[in-house]
């Protein structure tokens, strides 16, 4: 079984979620935006997973797509949980480095997928 680097990173960032999650709820005492980071930042590794046994390409590649948004989406509430000082300075780029990671990564999944499609429909049946 090869390594899968996006769905590996994608659950370690899962992970990560769900501890600043925990973070923010219990010492900060912030139940909405910490909510909503959770739903976002662990549907990617969900979505990923999904991916692994989708109908066709163009499936894989729309599931793919759903995690792009998520991923963009947690970026989305990290910024604001650092506009908010519930996130210092440290935490924010910490996290939010790994989430452009995988955004970027996910994004060059997508490039590369729709590539081979548009290529696999060029050629003759």
């Amino acid at each position: 079984m090869k390594n899968n680097i996006v769905k590996n990173k994608s659950f370690d960032f899962a992970i990560r979620i769900v501890k600043l999650y925990q973070y923010l709820s219990s010492e900060k005492k912030e139940f909405i935006l910490s909510k909503q980071l959770l739903r976002s930042g662990t549907s990617i590794g969900a979505m990923i997973r999904e991916a692994e046994h989708a109908e066709s390409k163009s499936d894989f590649i729309h599931k793919f797509a759903v995690a792009q948004k998520e991923a963009n989406e947690v970026i989305y509430w990290l910024e604001l949980l650092k506009a908010t000082d519930y996130l210092n300075q440290k935490e924010f780029e910490n996290i939010n480095n790994d989430a452009v990671s995988i955004l970027k990564l996910i994004t060059s999944i997508i490039k590369t997928s729709k590539s081979q499609l548009s290529k696999s429909r060029l050629l003759p049946n």
